[in-house]
């Protein structure tokens, strides 16, 4: 705005200056007419006052634009100021939520890290699993070690055998100590897992029946293996038990294969998982502590007519400590009696007046001598002729 108001200061100058030039060339005298010095000295004034009055105007003017741009100058740093503390604020504001953002990020990452890092394990512990599970010995040990843990958890120490060895030699997973009926049991632990995973890999339906076939085989001979050896009569129960550390086996077994769990149970082998299985061991420590409590019944029985007795001879005893306690009170009776009698005799001898005449004889005021003594044994008690 002051820029413009000098530019159209600086035309109307020179628009000034023109008109002027232009009326002095007008009012120049032609050839051969006579000057005026009197319109010129008159031209002169006249453009010498404009020529002030314009300089005056054009020094107005540039105060009037020092002011305004002092104030424009001013306006601007103070703008300037406030736009770099604003400026100055959000970048602390950015920043302090670019370093939160990396933080966070950086846990994350740590996170992530972490949760790579045990996935790796897991990979390399599937992995060893499954080369446990691949191998007929190791998967063996593998169900041993887990029939050896349900065992510990539920059973009393003394009422199992780990690898026991029975009368004919051969040598059982698991031998539970139950009382009569049924007598002890064994488990046995097996794992039928390539037939099953062959099942499960089945694409047709002739993979399919190969791989039931299968199935049915394994388990059929284990069944067999599981009742020649294990169920020897008057050693073991009638009975054995067949441990599948697999949940996902004995479903298919009980879902798909219900006349293969049929024939076991008519052999007298019986097929469990390691669910079933803990809840029959439960069931056989609540047996075997019903067993032990009725055994230990007579045992008891004779502690407490013992007991009996025990209280019988301290009634007594209590009876001989109550006559003991009934003289004591009877003869304490008679020793405050006799103390009474010393006391008032006593008080008695200080009532005593001594004068010229006979001293008077105390009075017995006594039921009789103490202690069946007579009263004129003691000195002080005899009358003074």
């Amino acid at each position: 705005m002051d820029i413009l108001l000098l530019i159209v200061a600086v035309i109307g100058a020179v628009a000034v200056g023109a008109a002027a030039t232009a009326y002095l060339l007008r009012t120049r005298p032609g050839p051969g007419e006579p000057e005026t010095n009197s319109d010129v000295v008159a031209l002169a004034e006249r453009l010498s006052q404009m020529t002030e009055a314009q300089a005056a105007q054009q020094a107005q003017l540039a105060q009037t634009l020092q002011a305004q741009e002092r104030a424009l100058a001013k306006a601007v740093d103070d703008r300037l100021q406030l736009l770099t503390g604003k400026i100055n604020e959000t970048l602390e504001k950015t920043n302090k939520t670019q370093k939160t953002n990396l933080d966070e990020l950086k846990e994350r990452l740590v996170r992530i890290d972490t949760a790579q890092k045990n996935l790796s394990d897991l990979s390399s512990q599937v992995v060893g699993l499954q080369d446990i599970l691949s191998n007929k010995q190791a998967r063996g040990a593998f169900g041993e070690v887990q029939l050896q843990g349900l065992v510990e958890a539920v059973l009393p120490p003394d009422s199992y055998t780990f690898q026991a060895t029975l009368a004919d030699g051969k040598r059982a997973d698991c031998l539970l100590d139950l009382p009569n009926p049924p007598g002890p049991i064994v488990i046995d632990a097996k794992f039928p897992l390539e037939a099953w995973r062959q099942l499960q890999a089945a694409g047709t339906d002739t993979e399919r029946k190969e791989a039931e076939r299968a199935l049915r085989r394994d388990i059929a001979v284990h069944v067999k293996a599981i009742a020649e050896k294990y169920i020897v009569p008057g050693e073991t129960a009638d009975a054995a038990l067949m441990f599948l550390p697999s949940e996902a086996v004995y479903a298919e077994l009980h879902s798909s294969f219900a006349d293969v769990v049929d024939a076991a149970n008519r052999a007298k082998v019986f097929i469990v998982s390691p669910t079933t299985l803990w809840a029959l061991l439960n069931t056989m420590r609540a047996v075997m502590k019903d067993v032990r409590m009725k055994e230990a019944a007579g045992v008891i029985q004779i502690e407490v007519m013992k007991m009996l007795e025990d209280v019988e001879r301290l009634d007594k005893r209590v009876g001989h400590l109550e006559a003991h306690f009934a003289l004591a009170e009877k003869d304490i009776r008679e020793i405050r009696t006799s103390t009474g009698k010393i006391t008032r005799r006593g008080d008695q001898i200080q009532d005593i007046q001594l004068g010229e005449g006979d001293v008077p004889a105390i009075e017995d005021s006594l039921d009789g001598p103490p202690d069946g003594s007579p009263e004129d044994d003691h000195p002080l008690l005899r009358t003074v002729e």
